[in-house]
């Protein structure tokens, strides 16, 4: 569970109970752009949790993932949300394996949760 507020305009102050973090909006859009908007909070998410994901798989494989990366960028928003992920493999994995990592990515619980239908329940407190 993440609880947030407004620290000022468009700036907003989140923690999970044990990490603080924030998002703000760029300066033409009236943030002073102090820290990641929310479009890359979203793009962060899943780079995290598809290299956590892949690096656990290649950990229990005795694989060494190295150095690989992953770039994600909005491509898109409205009726289709389009999100392109990019993985930069090691260069000591080698083919088989990159196709296997691949298969793991598509299966972290972001990647997942991005692809679920999704309902969005909102309650008002006084």
């Amino acid at each position: 569970m993440v609880n947030g507020h407004l620290q000022k305009p468009y700036k907003a102050q989140f923690h999970d109970g044990r990490h603080p973090f924030s998002a703000d909006l760029d300066s033409k859009f009236g943030g002073e752009d102090s820290a990641p908007n929310p479009h890359e909070l979203l793009e962060a998410a899943l780079v995290g949790c598809t290299l956590q994901t892949i690096q656990l798989y290649g950990a229990r494989k005795g694989w060494d993932i190295g150095s690989t990366e992953v770039v994600v960028k909005f491509v898109s928003e409205g009726a289709e949300v389009v999100l392109s992920r990019t993985i930069k493999f090691d260069l000591s994995l080698n083919e088989e394996q990159k196709t296997r990592l691949t298969e793991i990515a598509n299966k972290c619980p972001i990647h997942k949760a991005l692809l679920a239908p999704t309902k969005i329940e909102t309650q008002i407190i006084s």
